[in-house]
């Protein structure tokens, strides 16, 4: 297996053959990573950087995203496309492939943009630790050809935090994060209001001093996932009346905390069993 340093020197020298791309930056730890890393080998009249505004993703993580494009001097080589999974009743209806449909929406677009701005190479931040869970998106991205040279290179979440941190990057150590609609039981359509509340809920816990967290929603039932560390936080009365009262307020019936804590992937656990 290579080292991170000879993976490193590998992604430059791979983004150097590329020319110019186009980079399809949520403003998460992997695409700020493989953004900082385009604009440091290409400079940045060769590299276009894309966020979707959707309605699936919070608020703060779309202005996160344009202040570290900001910050990296990015200027008018970012755009903010609007997206709309809602419209599609092959999302709504929430199948277990739903990640397909999402993912070949906003691609067909980044391809598009790409054509029109003369750019061969459309890249994702998809990562060698991906590659053990269950995403269906990774299909549509396959399909339409885009590349994903962390995964190609066989870069590993650690791997990109450490080399973000050393790239001076504020994402370096910032928690996980998957769209609203992964908090929602696969067969249980998407609505505006659950992802509302759900985006609120998370908010409200954030702001409450949790860190890595999911709060799930099973028919109005907030189910609760935090880091084990932070377990036992919630066992202070007053805090756990607080978040209580909370999301109730939010509409949710029920406020329970997931025992096992926070992991990736959990909706999919139901997938593992049939």
């Amino acid at each position: 297996m290579k080292s991170t340093q000879l993976k490193f020197k590998s992604l430059k020298k791979s983004l150097k053959k590329m020319g110019k791309v186009l980079i399809a930056f949520s403003g998460g730890v992997d695409s700020s990573f493989l953004l900082k890393v385009a604009l440091d080998t290409l400079g940045k009249d060769n590299v276009l950087a894309v966020t979707a505004d959707s309605e699936t993703y919070p608020r703060t993580e779309l202005k996160e995203a344009s202040d570290l494009a900001r910050d990296l001097g990015l200027d008018g080589k970012h755009r903010i496309i609007k997206t709309s999974e809602l419209k599609l009743k092959s999302f709504r209806k929430n199948p277990a492939n739903r990640c397909y449909y999402c993912k070949f929406e906003l691609f067909s677009k980044l391809k598009r943009i790409a054509r029109e701005n003369k750019i061969t190479y459309v890249l994702d931040g998809s990562n060698y630790s991906d590659r053990d869970d269950f995403r269906p998106g990774r299909k549509a991205i396959n399909k339409l050809g885009v590349r994903s040279p962390l995964l190609e290179l066989e870069f590993t979440k650690g791997e990109i935090r450490s080399l973000s941190k050393k790239l001076n990057l504020p994402t370096w150590n910032k928690p996980a994060f998957a769209c609203l609609s992964s908090r929602i039981p696969y067969g249980e359509n998407i609505t505006l209001k659950k992802l509302n509340r759900i985006e609120k809920a998370e908010e409200y816990l954030r702001s409450s001093g949790f860190s890595q967290l999911r709060v799930r929603d099973h028919q109005g039932i907030a189910r609760i996932e935090l880091e084990a560390k932070e377990l036992k936080k919630l066992m202070n009365r007053n805090l756990r009346q607080k978040v209580y009262q909370n999301l109730k307020g939010l509409g949710f019936s029920y406020v329970t905390l997931d025992l096992l804590g926070y992991r990736t992937g959990s909706m999919n656990e139901v997938l593992k069993r049939k």
